[in-house]
């Protein structure tokens, strides 16, 4: 397909990018199950799944429902992504404050404890590098369950203060007291911004802050706020280090299935759908198959030292594709890493990579790209929090490909909300 674009946005000079070319980082992984009533030596276990990974602007709002956001959802609910929220029967009215979590709440936490890539590396980092947590004072922002502060508490803390804003610390305060570490946890309810810790500062903060898009949800800034006013001077922040990677894949079955779908209904023109069911990133697993180009480094930030604002940036791409193929989405992902640790330990949401709940996101283009061996998708990204709802984020993304079946230069907007 010959595709010529005359919008009039400029042709992106590839001589003047300033490409980064992501570093391949490896570590070992063994799956093993770990036995509730192990000890802590029994449960070190090597974890990755990094083996097979080769390492602003204003949305259109007239898009219907452009102007709301998540702010009613993320502190009590996990319902985006067209999960619909079902109420449990509470059988513990004081535990729940009369206030019941939901299925939905229930089955994401559920998903995220069986992840066994996201929770057995965060078990490993504390349980194998408990000369970390020794006799320390460690804060946990986000707590849910509390698996991370049983972690800690495990492995020698001194004191661990929990803090979870949703009704899941009550949850987390029984789950601490039936496991018998009430006097080592202590959860406190409500927003970081507005609590106060008992100590003065604290020598680690762990967090599991990731995101979809990693940035999603803006947790991460939770976390720096957290590092800026308790943290000890060299103190450690777990993890330490984050990447966020992007790809191009040929995806031409889910695209004509789920979004050109709507130019034609039964006969009617429902395109307008079309217009808003494209700008919202999809959340979803990526064959490795489908990917047509190599993987390009787009942000790296490190979380001991970077400023809140350094999460909004822009970044040049160049995706050099591999074979002949078509493109029909960009697709990112993210790395973390655990760089304190004794021996570097991390994980890889890729698609190369072992599969987590994180998955990763898929961002559809306009344009099917007619793309040859060699030839290059360049431009740059734009991620920005929203304005109206700084846990929302912004996706601008500018891209050319001058090929020999090709000409295009587009501008696209995405939110995640």
């Amino acid at each position: 397909m010959d595709i010529q674009d005359s919008n009039g946005d400029e042709m992106i000079n590839k001589g003047n990018i300033d490409i980064q070319r992501p570093r391949k980082t490896r570590f070992e992984y063994e799956d093993d199950e770990v036995d509730q009533d192990e000890t802590l030596d029994e449960a070190i276990t090597e974890t990755s799944n990094l083996e097979d990974d080769a390492l602003m602007c204003d949305p259109d709002e007239s898009v219907i429902g452009a102007d709301k956001t998540s702010a009613d959802y993320y502190f009590d609910s996990y319902s985006h992504f067209g999960i619909h929220e079902v109420s449990l029967l509470c059988l513990d009215e004081k535990l729940f404050n009369i206030q019941c979590l939901t299925l939905t709440d229930f089955l994401a936490l559920q998903e995220m404890l069986k992840d066994a890539v996201r929770t057995k590396t965060y078990q490993n980092v504390i349980y194998k590098n408990n000369f970390l947590f020794k006799d320390k004072i460690v804060l946990d922002v986000g707590a849910g369950t509390g698996i991370l502060s049983l972690f800690c508490a495990k492995a020698g803390a001194k004191h661990v203060y929990a803090v979870e804003c949703s009704q899941m610390a009550d949850m987390a305060q029984e789950i601490v007291k039936v496991n018998g570490f009430s006097d080592v946890i202590t959860v406190l309810k409500g927003k970081v911004e507005e609590i106060e810790l008992p100590v003065a500062q604290v020598d680690i903060i762990i967090s599991e802050w990731m995101g979809y898009f990693l940035l999603f949800e803006n947790m991460l800034n939770t976390v720096l706020y957290a590092r800026d006013k308790w943290l000890v001077n060299n103190g450690v922040v777990l993890p330490d280090k984050a990447s966020l990677y992007l790809t191009a894949i040929e995806d031409a079955d889910y695209k004509e299935d789920k979004i050109e779908f709507w130019n034609n209904v039964y006969g009617f023109n429902m395109s307008c759908i079309k217009k808003q069911s494209i700008m919202e990133p999809l959340v979803d697993t990526v064959d490795q198959k489908q990917i047509v180009t190599n993987c390009q480094l787009l942000k790296t930030m490190d979380i001991s030292k970077m400023a809140p604002g350094d999460a909004s940036f822009t970044a040049p791409f160049k995706l050099v594709a591999e074979r002949d193929d078509y493109i029909h989405a960009l697709v990112a992902y993210f790395d973390v890493s655990f760089t304190k640790c004794h021996k570097l330990t991390g994980f890889s949401t890729g698609p190369r990579s072992r599969t987590t709940h994180w998955k990763q996101t898929v961002l559809y283009l306009e344009d099917v790209l007619t793309i040859c061996e060699g030839e290059a998708l360049v431009g740059n990204m734009t991620v920005a929090q929203n304005k109206k709802n700084p846990r929302d984020v912004d996706i601008m993304i500018k891209y050319s490909l001058n090929g020999r079946r090709c000409l295009v230069s587009r501008t696209q907007h995405y939110r995640m909300r």
